[in-house]
């Protein structure tokens, strides 16, 4: 166990189809995921002042983080039916918010949606808690509770350049029980609403409903997202967060 870290046991056994629906909500595909993106310094925040509030982010959206986050994750699509995303990591320092880190990312093949549901291969618009994470590679040094478990692998039958796709994971908490591993398969609002929404591995295009980094990004953000910070993602394409 690494310090500040939380250990969950490494045994996670799937039930029957449960993790193969769990799974499949982010989804795969046979595109190859590039190489070398990744850290914070692939883009640096610009000199000046730091802002009062994430940019980007308009008034509707930034009155649904709540008031004791100091972490955000801000996940900016590129237009409404866009698979294409960057992912800006924010964390505040007094009134402050100073811009740590920024990676080009992937989210739903079909762009987004405001009323997600199974299938419909669009990443759900909002701002939701960070709370839990895990991946089939030991934990990099997570302060989130990490779950390492080879019931994370990706179906063989999947393409092989998605089969990494699940070495880091961050859960998104749509529809899912917090404090739990993220491919538990658990659906308080009911399966059609769909779920299993994570931070994960990027294989170099659009995803069912999952946004997706390089693999470098997603080590400093489990290394970074501290759940005394009380994290956020806000995500959305452009117009959504900007109104």
């Amino acid at each position: 166990m690494r310090k500040g870290g939380a250990l969950r046991t490494a045994a996670v056994v799937a039930v029957g189809g449960a993790l193969a629906m769990s799974l499949t909500a982010c989804g795969g595909t046979g595109h190859r995921r590039p190489a070398g993106h990744g850290g914070p310094a692939e883009r640096t925040p610009g000199r000046g002042a730091f802002p009062s509030r994430v940019p980007g982010i308009g008034d509707r959206m930034w009155h649904r983080v709540p008031s004791g986050s100091r972490q955000v994750v801000a996940v900016h699509g590129a237009g409404p039916d866009s698979p294409d995303a960057t992912v800006e990591f924010f964390t505040k320092h007094g009134s402050h918010w100073e811009r740590a880190g920024s990676w080009p990312a992937h989210n739903g093949r079909r762009g987004w949606t405001t009323d997600h549901h199974e299938g419909d291969q669009r990443t759900p618009v909002g701002v939701f808690t960070l709370s839990d994470a895990g991946g089939v590679l030991e934990n990099p040094g997570a302060k989130l509770p990490y779950t390492r478990s080879a019931a994370f692998q990706a179906p063989r039958s999947w393409t092989k350049h998605a089969w990494h796709d699940f070495d880091y994971v961050i859960a998104i908490d749509f529809n899912r029980v917090k404090g739990t591993p993220p491919n538990d398969p658990t659906r308080p609002q009911g399966q059609s609403r769909g779920g299993g929404i994570w931070l994960h591995m990027d294989h170099g295009s659009g995803t069912s409903a999952c946004v997706t980094l390089s693999e470098s990004a997603m080590r400093y953000l489990l290394r970074s997202l501290d759940p005394r910070q009380h994290p956020v993602v806000v995500m959305g394409d452009k117009a959504d967060l900007q109104a």
